[in-house]
C-alpha cells in the first residue's frame, strides 16, 4: 500500500533531500513551504502522515500541530532544532508522534516514517480483542477507544502506549523499557514517555492531576491500574 506524506519545509535543500528518501521507501510526497499551506492541503489530501518543520512562515510547525490535532490524529513527525528540548516536549505536548533533530540523517527519517506509518496502521503486537476497563474501551482490531461510549481522538503512539499497558495491567515498566516496546527504540529521549503519559492521562483520566488509572511509580515509572484494582 502507497502511503501519501506531506512534507512541510522551508529550507528547499533540505525538502528536496527528504522528498527523495521518502520516495525511494514507496511513499507519494507533497511539498509545501509554509504552515498555512500545510494546513489547506492536509485538509484537501488528507495525508497518511505529515512531516512537520518547527520554523515555517506564515503559521509556525507547532501552531500547525495543534490545529491539525483538533481535526484528526493524522500521525506527525516533527523536525526540530538540535538541542532544543523544549520544541521538542512542546511538539510532543501538542500531539506529535515522534520528531527528528536537525542536523539528522534523511535515511533515520525515513525510518522513523516507517515505524510511524506501521503503528498507526495497526502493528500491534500479537493477538487482537477488545480491552475493558470499566467504562474505558480499547478495540484492538478496529484501533479505536472509547470513554463512557465518547470516542476518544488518540495519535497512533497513545493508542499505542494505552493498549500496552491495559495489556499489562499491575506491571511496573520504566520509561527506557516503554521506549523499546512501545515506540521501538533502543534508545532516544525519556521525555518522550512522559509526554505521551500526560497526553494520555488528559483523555483517559477523570482527573488527570490524580490518576486512577496510569499511575507513577516514584523512581521507577508507570504501572496501569485496572477497575478489579482500584
Amino acid at each position: 500500500m502507497t502511503n501519501r506524506v506531506l512534507v512541510a519545509e522551508d529550507d528547499t535543500t533540505v525538502a528536496e533531500v527528504v522528498s527523495l528518501y521518502l520516495q525511494r521507501d514507496g511513499h507519494v510526497v507533497e511539498r509545501v513551504a509554509d504552515g498555512v499551506t500545510a494546513l489547506h492541503r492536509a485538509g484537501v489530501t488528507s495525508p497518511d502522515l505529515v512531516v512537520l518543520d518547527i520554523m515555517l512562515p506564515g503559521l509556525d510547525g507547532f501552531e500547525v500541530c495543534r490545529r491539525l490535532r483538533e481535526r484528526s490524529p493524522v500521525p506527525v513527525v516533527m523536525l526540530t532544532a538540535l538541542g532544543e528540548e523544549t520544541d521538542r516536549v512542546l511538539g510532543l505536548e501538542l500531539g506529535a508522534d515522534d520528531y527528528v533533530t536537525k542536523p539528522f540523517s534523511p535515511r533515520e527519517l525515513a525510518l522513523r516514517v516507517r515505524s510511524v506509518l506501521r503503528r498507526a496502521a495497526g502493528a500491534l503486537p500479537p493477538g487482537g480483542g477488545v480491552l475493558r476497563d470499566g467504562d474505558l474501551v480499547v478495540d484492538l482490531a478496529a484501533r479505536e477507544a472509547t470513554l463512557a461510549g465518547a470516542p476518544l481522538l488518540l495519535t497512533a503512539r497513545e493508542f499505542d502506549l494505552l493498549a500496552f499497558l491495559m495489556r499489562n495491567p499491575r506491571q511496573v515498566f520504566e520509561r527506557r523499557r516503554l521506549l523499546e516496546r512501545v515506540w521501538g527504540w533502543g534508545f532516544g529521549d525519556l521525555s518522550t514517555v512522559t509526554v505521551h503519559v500526560r497526553r494520555l492521562r488528559a483523555k483517559v483520566e477523570d482527573d488527570p492531576a490524580a490518576p486512577r488509572r496510569i499511575l507513577t511509580v516514584w523512581g521507577v515509572g508507570y504501572r496501569y491500574e485496572g477497575e478489579e484494582a482500584r
